[in-house]
């Protein structure tokens, strides 16, 4: 085997493994009780003054757990989430659909996963987000994110802000 040839397969191995360890990682939990979580999510949000985020997917899908750690390990936008959302994962998959809690939320698998859902501080549906508009290239575009954030919190929201 000539060295060009060890270093591709050396090369396709290192991606596979990023691949498959990054599909694996485990950030939803399909025994949560969604139905609590949410529950619990608004009583904070109005106790804190923000809006709840719900980022709705599974284990099963790479872009779910893409997203995931993109808005936790980055600082500003972690930091953003933090002063404005009250944030929680709602699980999507064989083991636990939610299926009666996306019906009351408009069905919003329809825009694939993951998908974003906005609540106000009284856990009433604000927004619907198709997180395709939230990509670039193999990830998601920080600015583009940071602003959807800005545009769905407490602040945007409030009429005396536009008087």
């Amino acid at each position: 085997m000539n060295f060009s040839k060890l270093l591709t397969l050396i090369i396709l191995f290192f991606f596979q493994t990023q691949l498959f360890s990054q599909e694996k990682q485990l950030v939803y939990n399909p025994e949560a009780d969604a139905k609590k979580d949410i529950e619990n999510a608004v009583i904070r949000a109005k106790a804190e003054n923000k809006h709840v985020f719900i980022q709705v997917g599974g284990n099963w899908c790479p872009w779910c757990v893409k997203m995931h750690n993109f808005y936790t390990t980055d600082s500003l936008i972690d930091s953003i989430m933090t002063a404005d959302y009250v944030s929680i994962l709602l699980n999507y998959s064989r083991e636990n659909r939610n299926s009666d809690i996306l019906a009351n939320y408009k069905y919003p698998q329809r825009f694939g996963f993951p998908v974003i859902l906005i609540l106000d501080e009284n856990g009433e549906l604000l927004h619907t987000q198709n997180t395709v508009y939230l990509e670039e290239d193999e990830g998601y575009n920080k600015k583009v994110f940071i602003d959807f954030l800005k545009a769905w919190n407490m602040a945007a929201l409030n009429p005396e802000n536009y008087k």
